[in-house]
This record gives C-alpha cells, structure tokens and sequence, in this order.
C-alpha cells in the first residue's frame, strides 16, 4: 500500500525563476493535478519573493 502511495505523490522540485538555483522540495498529486506546479515562494538568495517553477 505504501508502494501506491508514492506513486501518486511523487517528490517534486521547484526551482527559482528569478536563476538563483535555489530550490524547494515538496510533494503533488500526480493524477489531480497534472500541469506543472508554480508557487509563489522566497528566495533567500535574493531576498524577495519570487515564482518557483516545478522541474522536471
């Protein structure tokens, strides 16, 4: 059962779209949400806030 849970919430990385490289490590659902994940988060390279793009 485990097996099929990480399956559908594999470990994703969002990656700083302002080319800092730094990264965020999260989980998604893989079957409700199939388009690529974008946040809003901190970047503390830059200090401000920018957009994280998920990476495949």
């Amino acid at each position: 059962m485990a097996k099929a849970s990480r399956e559908r919430r594999p470990v994703i990385e969002l990656r700083s779209t302002a080319g800092t490289g730094f990264t965020y490590v999260t989980k998604k659902n893989k079957i409700d949400s199939r388009e690529r994940l974008v946040v809003r988060k901190y970047d503390p390279v830059i200090r401000r806030h920018v957009e994280f793009a998920e990476e495949r």
